[in-house]
């Protein structure tokens, strides 16, 4: 018997567990899920007479040890900066481990150990990190294959609400964490283009995007990643001309964040003084300079270019930003406080599917002739429980423990998935969970 102990029940670990628990009984597997929650890992696990439930807290040192003791394999779902301490106890008492997450510093300092004690930690196998390395290094390898020359990389993903359920002027609604959405984007993105290195700061990034079009679901706005060059080393690159990686939105989504950008209400590094006392209104003030004679409306166009424009403001105002409401949040970052006043109208309805959309363009040389590829997939959740979201991130992960755990994945140290001994057998599971891409070529 194996025991698998997932740490985490929230909404992306939801198909991850399924997928355990339904293969529990024929491989012989015990799963616990252990959450600050005990209620959400209890729905988690729903009675099933292969899973265990636990009230969990990761800062629970001796906790932490006798969990690990307990399994053969853990499963993080934490945030990505909790890996690490999880880590560090896996190696200690020679324990595999798996997170969708990407390998951070803290993680990568960790190989030669893993390695030495002939461990496995799997990381990066979500969507973005994981589906989309998976994706992309099967076409890369395919064409390297035939003997073609890579010359350009273009990696698009967006989690996105379904065109069933897009019902607001944003043509958006969190499908994820709020918080990462709020402070998307802050940095300087870095990509290379017909061999010029570009940079992006942070205040010109959403008035920089691009548009591309997906199968038959339209256009869609892009604005690049804070790090697109690391990934040439990663997909083993070094020469290509163009290697950007981007985020999705609807069209006309970037122009209106920008109005948030500009203002500084994005900005995670200062508490407001008496931010409890601030209504939407006073808080959107707060960012325009002192003017008696014009009203905020009128202040907000002054200063800030694309409110002017009627489909910018009309997303501003269904918002509610102008309104003198109470947020009644203390001790907030601006970012904070804006990440209150979208959750009010931009959530997720009970009835509302998310969308996951990712597209791969690679530009190639075969035989003294160019040529465009596009790979692109999109999938649609189920409920607000089994979404998109969730599919994408836990299933993925879920067939890589089993594959670890039947000893089909025979690398040791802290792996990620951009080999076909790893992304083959993923990627084929994967479509019958509705993940399939859809393959486009032209001549250039």
């Amino acid at each position: 018997m194996k025991k698998i102990f997932v740490i985490g029940a929230g909404l992306s670990s939801s198909d991850l567990i399924k997928y355990l628990l339904d293969n529990a009984t024929a491989l012989d597997w015990t799963v616990k899920v252990g959450d600050l929650s005990l209620e959400s890992a209890k729905k988690k696990v729903n009675n099933h007479p292969k899973g265990i439930a636990v009230l969990f807290d990761i800062n629970d040192q001796k906790q932490l040890k006798d969990e690990v003791a307990w399994a053969d394999i853990v499963v993080s779902m934490l945030p990505a900066f909790m890996h690490p301490a999880v880590a560090k106890e896996c190696v200690s008492q020679g324990k595999l481990m798996a997170t969708a997450s990407y390998v951070s510093d803290a993680m990568r300092t960790l190989d030669a150990e893993v390695k030495q004690k002939g461990l496995t930690i799997l990381n990066e196998l979500g969507v973005d990190p994981g589906i989309d390395h998976m994706s992309a290094m099967k076409v890369i390898d395919e064409i390297k294959g035939k003997g073609g020359k890579i010359l350009g990389f273009i990696s698009n993903t967006g989690g996105l609400i379904a065109p069933e359920s897009d019902n607001n002027p944003w043509n958006y609604k969190f499908t994820w964490n709020p918080r990462n959405v709020v402070l998307a984007g802050q940095g300087v993105a870095q990509f290379i283009e017909n061999g010029q290195y570009k940079f992006i700061p942070y205040h010109r990034l959403y008035s920089r995007a691009r548009t591309f079009s997906v199968l038959n679901y339209g256009d869609f706005e892009m604005y690049p990643n804070r790090d697109s060059l690391s990934y040439r080393k990663v997909y083993d690159l070094n020469d290509i001309q163009t290697l950007i990686r981007g985020t999705l939105r609807k069209a006309g989504y970037c122009k209106a964040w920008n109005v948030f950008v500009q203002l500084g209400a994005t900005d995670d590094t200062y508490k407001i003084p008496e931010s409890e006392n601030l209504t939407n209104r006073s808080f959107i003030n707060s960012f325009l300079a002192y003017d008696s004679k014009l009203s905020v409306e009128e202040k907000i166009k002054k200063e800030v270019a694309e409110a002017n424009d009627p489909v910018v403001f009309e997303k501003l105002k269904w918002l509610g930003i102008f309104e003198d409401k109470k947020i009644g949040l203390p001790n907030a970052s601006p970012a904070q406080v804006l990440q209150k006043i979208l959750e009010e109208k931009l959530f997720l309805g009970s009835n509302d599917k998310d969308m996951i959309v990712m597209q791969h363009i690679f530009d190639y040389e075969l035989n003294g002739k160019k040529f465009r590829k596009k790979s692109s997939m999109v999938i649609i959740g189920k409920d607000t429980v089994h979404t998109a979201m969730s599919i994408t991130v836990g299933t993925p992960l879920a067939i890589a423990v089993k594959l670890l755990l039947t000893d089909e994945i025979k690398d040791k140290g802290v792996v990620i998935p951009t080999k076909p001994n790893l992304y083959l057998p993923i990627l084929k599971e994967l479509e019958a969970y509705g993940v399939k891409f859809i393959e486009e070529e032209e001549a250039l």
